[in-house]
């Protein structure tokens, strides 16, 4: 069973920031198992189960998660596989693997790229015009910035147009001391921060300030506000799903890790 997983799972990049851009393209693997369930807690973890025996990441440690509720969420996407197992559906899983095996081990680089973000967040970068999408943007991005001021003592500078400015430095040092380091919330932030151009965003949503429809709105106002004047683009809307669906993991893991 080992080998089969690390074969299903082993072209997944330990990197979260490259794998929230990635899709994961390789033949699939006939869906081997009868049952998934979640293990007793151990050391590690709640672990999953398949046909009663553990499974283990390709780096060969034991995929447990942090609480029964998430195991349970990652039990369901192996159950959800029929006759084949697609990574691709299991975004969950891929997490997983990449809190597991890339993160725990090393998580200063994690917490250096988040940071990287707060230099040029996409909350800072406001529309001149149209007004319809100044207001969109000042009704879904102030409020994500106004908490970052009163909960983290960060004040960030608005930026009309898309040139360049350097933010306080003392904005940033406070910011960056909001980045979780517990590796699952680690790597839900760096997900979430891939995803959306905003590590305002991901520490918003990992201190459940706002909940994650509402932030999901604020990282697509500008695309979405697009979609009102040039109408439905259905190939950036695909996309956008499996975005989606990487986000919606990465949230459930904020909101269900200890």
């Amino acid at each position: 069973m080992r080998d089969l997983l690390e074969d299903i799972f082993e072209n997944q990049p330990a990197d979260p920031m490259v794998s929230a851009r990635q899709g994961a393209k390789q033949a699939l693997r006939k869906r081997f198992y009868t049952e998934a369930q979640r293990g007793e807690a151990t050391e590690e973890g709640y672990p999953l189960l398949l046909d009663g025996k553990p499974v283990k990441t390709p780096a060969r440690r034991t995929l447990a998660a942090p609480s029964a509720a998430l195991a349970d969420l990652i039990v369901s996407e192996w159950d959800a596989q029929a006759t084949e197992i697609d990574p691709a559906s299991m975004p969950l899983t891929r997490l997983a693997n990449v809190v597991i095996d890339g993160i725990a081990p090393a998580p200063q680089p994690v917490i250096d790229e988040i940071a990287k973000y707060l230099g040029s967040d996409l909350v800072c970068y406001r529309a001149d015009e149209p007004q319809g999408l100044v207001a969109r943007q000042n009704e879904l991005w102030d409020p994500v910035l106004d908490w970052a001021r009163d909960e983290l003592g960060a004040r960030f500078v608005l930026i009309e147009g898309i040139v360049f400015a350097e933010q306080p430095a003392e904005s940033i040092v406070a910011a960056r001391n909001a980045i979780p380091s517990e590796p699952w919330r680690l790597g839900a932030a760096a997900s979430i921060t891939s995803i959306t151009g905003s590590a305002l965003i991901a520490l918003a949503l990992n201190a459940r300030a706002f909940d994650a429809e509402r932030l999901w709105a604020a990282a697509h106002v500008d695309e979405d506000w697009q979609m009102t004047q040039w109408g439905r683009d259905e190939m950036a809307i695909a996309r956008r799903a499996a975005r989606f669906a990487e986000y919606e993991a990465a949230a459930s893991v904020l909101r269900l890790s200890p």
